[in-house]
């Protein structure tokens, strides 16, 4: 198969065409959630608001779309100012004596389809438990998801033919954090989004070809990913775009944690990702190293690579604060996956076991 031919390569290097059409439309999306963004919104810098005083942002999705939630839940409590926490959808569904609260909660539901059955479990359990209103995100404005949540915001050119997700994840994570930003207050960051397509063009411009040779390695057996804060999110979904797409054994751990036991398995065939922050950069970059030091391969997406030394580093140069710049960290990485299916003859397309959407039978 040449790359061209598959749904996943055209999927991967369109995203600038997506996030562009998403942030396009949402003007005009705005419209539909404006009046419960007013009543979300904080009174002030040190207020907690989410459907009511005192309330919370509970953020839901299965697999990749949970991942995705993990690090908006970061981004929202650092910008919005109110708590706010990820679960998988069927945790919801299936405990929500342990999931949910009394406070007022805003469910933000994420899901490519919107017809996940989890998900839509999770939001029946919600209103017959709580008390709050749905935001939910999607790729399909025709989904049983967008009927029936009290309000959505829909990824423009976003949906794919391929299973695996690459640019329905990154257009919805730029949609919620988008929604953050407006609830915080932060038209700054709002106005930065507009950069993004054209820094994504130029970052696969420079690395695609680092990509196919990583992808290409044989003697690479494993592969770790690492990030903290909002980059936990995104690594535990680029060890899933590993697995899923190369059948490579692969796991995703915040940077300090890998310390903590994990490392026992580095060494020579052992691929190292870290993906640095801006604010613990050091602290980040000193576990690569040591990673290096025991054998290991390593690769930093970084926004600038000043200071950390591994064997290979994308460096995004985008110029944008770091909540925004990480919209930019993932399509290199779901390259690597992409090339390395295919240097192993897989069809990334179509991934063993798997499907688009995950119906379950009553």
């Amino acid at each position: 198969m040449q790359p061209n031919e598959s749904h996943t390569y055209r999927e991967i290097i369109s995203q600038s065409q997506s996030w562009k059409a998403t942030l396009e439309s949402l003007q005009n999306q705005w419209g539909a959630i404006s009046d419960w963004a007013e009543r979300t919104r904080p009174v002030s810098h040190h207020a907690s608001l989410a459907g009511g005083l005192g309330g919370e942002a509970l953020i839901i999705g299965c697999g990749s779309t949970y991942y995705l939630s993990l690090s908006v839940a970061s981004f929202w409590r650092s910008i919005v100012g109110h708590p706010a926490r990820a679960l998988p959808a069927s945790e919801v569904w299936l405990f929500p004596e342990s999931s949910l609260t009394v406070k007022p909660t805003t469910l933000l539901a994420i899901s490519r389809s919107g017809e996940t059955t989890e998900t839509l479990r999770a939001l029946e359990v919600f209103r017959s438990h709580s008390f709050g209103e749905c935001l939910a995100i999607t790729c399909d404005p025709r989904s049983t998801l967008a009927r029936l949540a009290d309000r959505r915001l829909v990824a423009v050119d976003a949906q794919e033919e391929s299973i695996a997700q690459t640019r329905s994840f990154t257009s919805m994570f730029l949609l919620a954090l988008a929604v953050a930003c407006r609830l915080g207050g932060r038209q700054d960051l709002l106005d930065q989004m507009s950069a993004l397509p054209a820094a994504f063009i130029r970052l696969l411009e420079k690395y695609e070809t680092l990509a196919r040779g990583l992808a290409a390695n044989n003697r690479l057996e494993r592969m770790a990913f690492l990030g903290s804060g909002v980059n936990y999110g995104l690594a535990c979904e680029a060890m899933l775009k590993m697995k899923e797409l190369s059948l490579t054994p692969s796991e995703a751990f915040h940077f300090m944690e890998f310390r903590h036991g994990p490392k026992s398995v580095v060494g020579p065939g052992t691929l190292v990702v870290g993906i640095i922050s801006a604010s613990a950069s050091q602290a980040e970059a000193q576990v690569l190293q040591e990673m290096r030091q025991l054998g290991a391969m390593t690769l930093a997406v970084v926004e600038n690579g000043f200071g950390v030394a591994a064997d290979y580093s994308v460096e995004l140069h985008s110029g944008l604060a770091d909540p925004i710049s990480r919209v930019l960290v993932l399509p290199v990485l779901q390259l690597v996956a992409f090339y390395r299916a295919l240097h192993k003859g897989l069809d990334p397309d179509h991934p063993a076991h798997l499907e688009a959407v995950v119906r379950l039978q009553d």
